[in-house]
C-alpha cells in the first residue's frame, strides 16, 4: 500500500539498498588522503583535503531518500557539513572575477556525475555527508563523503565525492545521448515533490518504465555490496 506521506509515485521500502550506475562493480578505492577538487570557472583549481570539513560547522539532518525508480528509504540521519557553508567558505573565494555561477557539477571517484542548478545546490537541506545513522559512510553509501540532497531524486546525490566543478551555463546533452537515453534522461531540477523524474517525458509515462527496471537493477547492484578496497563498518542491507 502506498504511504500517503510519500511524494507522488513513491513506495516505501524497509531498507536502503545499494543502487546506482555502478551496478555490480565494487566501490572505488579511496585515496589515503582524499580531497575534493574545486575546478571550472575558478581563478585556480583548489584541492580541499577532506579533513578540512572538520573545521566547518557540523550538521545533523533527518531526511528520507527518494530514488527516481520509485522507492523511498525513510527516516535516515545524515551528518556532515551544509553544502552552502562549503560553497561560501571554500568555493566563492576561488571564483574567477565577475563569475556568475548557474550550475555545479559534482563528480565521484567512480566517475559518476550530477549537474545541479546553483539554487538547488545551496538549499538548506543539502549536505556533504560523512556519516549515516551515526556511523561513517561505508563503501556502499559513498565513502568517504557524498552529496546529499533530500528534496531531489537520489541520482543527484553523488557518492564518493571528489570534485565540484563550477559552471556558468547548463551543460548541453550530446546528440547520441538525446537519442539513446531519452527514457532515462535526468530532469535538470529533479525535485521530488514536483515529480520531476525525467527531462523530456511526463511522470505518468516513465513511472512504469522505471518500476520495471527497478528489480533487475537492485539485483545487479546487490552483487556489489561490500566490495571495496576500503570498507569501514560495512552495514548489511544499506546502500545507494
Amino acid at each position: 500500500m502506498t504511504d500517503v506521506t510519500l511524494p507522488p509515485g513513491q513506495r516505501r521500502i524497509d531498507r536502503f539498498p545499494r543502487f546506482g550506475a555502478h551496478l555490480g562493480k565494487p566501490a572505488p578505492a579511496v585515496p589515503a588522503d582524499p580531497v575534493i577538487e574545486i575546478c571550472g570557472a575558478v581563478a585556480d583549481d583548489v584541492d580541499v583535503p577532506l579533513a578540512t570539513l572538520a573545521s566547518l560547522p557540523r550538521r545533523v539532518l533527518d531526511a528520507d531518500f527518494h530514488c527516481v525508480a520509485g522507492w523511498s528509504a525513510m527516516g535516515l540521519q545524515w551528518e556532515g557539513v551544509a553544502f552552502e557553508d562549503f560553497y561560501r567558505r571554500l568555493v566563492v573565494p576561488a571564483l574567477a572575477p565577475h563569475t556568475v555561477v548557474t550550475h555545479l557539477e559534482f563528480r565521484g571517484l567512480d566517475g559518476y556525475k550530477s549537474v545541479v542548478a546553483i539554487e538547488d545546490a545551496l538549499a538548506d537541506d543539502v549536505l556533504i555527508a560523512e556519516h549515516l545513522d551515526g556511523e561513517p559512510l561505508d563503501s556502499d553509501h559513498g565513502a568517504p563523503a557524498r552529496l546529499v540532497s533530500p528534496s531531489q531524486y537520489g541520482y543527484v546525490s553523488t557518492k564518493h565525492l571528489c570534485r565540484v566543478k563550477v559552471l556558468t551555463s547548463e551543460p548541453t546533452v550530446g546528440r547520441v545521448s538525446r537519442i539513446v537515453n531519452v527514457l532515462l534522461r535526468d530532469h535538470p531540477r529533479a525535485r521530488v515533490w514536483k515529480e520531476e523524474r525525467n527531462g523530456s517525458l511526463p511522470p505518468w509515462f516513465v513511472r512504469p518504465v522505471y518500476r520495471a527496471i527497478k528489480t533487475p537493477l537492485l539485483y545487479l547492484c546487490a552483487r556489489g555490496e561490500g566490495r571495496s578496497d576500503r570498507s569501514p563498518s560495512h552495514r548489511t542491507g544499506r546502500g545507494s
